[in-house]
């Protein structure tokens, strides 16, 4: 499988030049160079799959050129040691819970292949790799656990300071060893831009095999779609259309679940539902893209202005504004919005989301109105609600369970080095 690049479709790269450069020299992204169709018996027979049967797959499929079977066998094993779980909360309405791994987000379905695959290039090659990665939130605390130790990788994480929930900054600043944080004084989208300057500089390209572990490798994008596939397991018997409420920030969930459906998962809807950074759903109702300064809300790790994969997802639909409109909706929610769904939920049912959730089934409960169609309703939980504690007993104005691993982060010393918004002192850090 070749990749090419979204801004210019006749550069291209091999797999395992497109993992390693995450970045196109164009500053596109990569992208399949065509999408395979699974085989229909895959489909008829899925529900009888595990997990990882269903994630080897659909990466056979995709990267089956690249690498041998059995090989994708053990990189899906030793990246997914978790599951992906669908509950029922209401009769029609499911919850897809991601965040079962290690950092307890749906990250770590993302940076745990991606560690995987990039290990098992590394043991070919003997080559050393400098990872640069902006997070919002959860994509930190996956990447450094994904990440943590694996011979041969240095990961260099930036995120914004004072945005990212306590339980998240720990994740990302207490390991140390090969896991550096730079604690940036901006947003995500300041963040994410000197990584992508870092990408385009020459004497640092020259200097040191730089990659990314955010969801602009295409890497981070494949493994998103296994799940997507799995939670339509689980349903696919009671044998209605099935729509997915996707929590959106940088849009590479989204592109994830897109890709699933390109390859034939029979997905009859899509939702993007956004906070009150709405670029997307506003694009989805004007047909104008117009990225705006991320704007501070609850849900952090969706604070995004200029979500990096808006062109894929537009790129999977051959930019044809009226084929996207069919295929997926978009809506934008308050914090207040945001905050009364999730006291509903807990007062209805005792089931606790997190305020990313949370805008979630607000989508999925606006699209069920508007569209007035019968089907099961999918909304993806990103992340365990006590990474958010302090938000979320505030709201519901009762304590939660916090898992054990969370608990523990609390006590450790978070160790960061603080940094401004300014390309040239990031740069002089990596090359110091």
């Amino acid at each position: 499988m070749l990749f090419y690049s979204t801004r210019t479709s006749s550069l291209k790269a091999n797999l395992e030049e497109a993992v390693f450069r995450s970045l196109p020299s164009d500053n596109g992204l990569y992208m399949p160079e065509f999408i395979p169709t699974l085989p229909q018996e895959f489909l008829e027979t899925i529900e009888n799959r595990t997990f990882n049967e269903i994630a080897t797959e659909v990466a056979f499929a995709l990267l089956g050129d690249d690498i041998p079977r059995l090989d994708l066998e053990n990189i899906v094993s030793g990246a997914f040691t978790f599951e992906a779980p669908v509950a029922q909360i209401t009769p029609d309405n499911f919850v897809l819970e991601l965040f079962h791994g290690p950092s307890m987000a749906f990250k770590d379905f993302g940076a745990r292949f991606m560690a995987a695959l990039m290990s098992y290039f590394l043991t070919r090659s003997n080559k050393e790799l400098k990872i640069l990665v902006a997070t919002s939130g959860d994509t930190g605390g996956a990447v450094a656990q994904g990440f943590y130790k694996v011979p041969g990788i240095s990961v260099t994480i930036l995120y914004p300071s004072g945005k990212v929930s306590e339980i998240q900054e720990k994740q990302l600043t207490t390991l140390g060893h090969n896991i550096t944080a730079l604690e940036v004084a901006g947003s995500f989208d300041d963040c994410q831009w000197l990584v992508k300057e870092a990408f385009l500089d020459s004497e640092l390209t020259e200097r040191f095999n730089l990659a990314s572990a955010n969801s602009i490798n295409i890497a981070r994008l494949i493994p998103q779609s296994f799940y997507y596939f799995a939670a339509y397991a689980q349903v696919k018997k009671m044998g209605k259309p099935v729509v997915f409420s996707v929590p959106s920030g940088n849009f590479g969930n989204l592109s994830a679940g897109i890709l699933a459906y390109k390859m034939g998962l029979p997905v009859h809807h899509f939702i993007a539902s956004t906070n009150a950074n709405n670029v997307v759903p506003r694009y989805l109702t004007s047909n104008s893209y117009t990225p705006l300064p991320s704007i501070e809300t609850i849900s952090n790790a969706m604070d995004v202005g200029n979500p990096s994969n808006f062109v894929r997802l537009t790129k999977l639909f051959d930019e044809d504004w009226e084929k996207i409109r069919e295929k997926v909706s978009g809506y934008y929610f308050t914090d207040d919005e945001t905050q009364e769904s999730m006291r509903q939920i807990f007062s209805e049912t005792n089931y606790v989301m997190c305020p990313h959730t949370a805008v979630a089934y607000n989508g999925l409960q606006k699209y069920r109105k508007d569209s007035g169609e019968d089907f099961i309703g999918i909304f993806l939980a990103t992340a365990h609600p006590a990474k958010f504690l302090d938000l979320v007993e505030k709201t519901l104005d009762s304590s939660i369970y916090i898992p054990e691993r969370l608990e523990n982060l609390l006590s450790l010393e978070k160790i960061s080095i603080p940094i401004n918004v300014d390309f040239d002192a990031f740069k002089a850090y990596l090359l110091g």
